[in-house]
């Protein structure tokens, strides 16, 4: 099953950065990537089911967010080339938090894997979660 993966360490607790990516209805954190994060339906941003679409493309349904592992677990149900129905199924992403004891900031990885017989995927996931990770460090960073 194809995959990818991307880290960074952000200088902040964990409880805050948390705080932060937790809630799946809100991508505030991200303005430079999400322009757009609209709730579909009527479930909690941290309830398994809860759904969203970013920028007008990307449908995804949340499937774990646990306070306890600081994850949240999520499918893409459609979206754009190369990631659309068509041509990528069993999508899961895999955000997760980890503390970095010695200077109390957050480890973050950001993974996935899926099904696809296109090999565009990992690169387009991989400049996406690159983007994603860049603005959640530059949220903690000093003004």
């Amino acid at each position: 099953m194809p995959s990818c993966y991307q880290s960074i360490v952000v200088n902040a607790p964990i409880d805050a950065v948390w705080d932060t990516i937790k809630n799946f209805h809100d991508m505030s954190w991200a303005p430079g990537v999400i322009a757009k994060c609209e709730v579909v339906g009527g479930k909690l941003g941290t309830e398994a089911g809860a759904k969203r679409v970013l920028n007008d493309a990307f449908h995804e349904t949340l499937i774990e967010c646990s306070d306890q592992e600081h994850r949240v677990r999520y499918s893409i149900d459609e979206g754009p080339s190369p990631v659309s129905s068509a041509e990528v199924s069993h999508y899961i992403g895999d955000l997760h938090l980890i503390t970095a004891t010695l200077n109390n900031a957050t480890f973050v990885e950001w993974g996935s894997s899926w099904e696809s017989n296109t090999e565009d995927v990992a690169e387009f996931c991989q400049q996406i979660y690159v983007a994603l990770l860049g603005e959640l460090a530059q949220k903690f960073e000093p003004k």
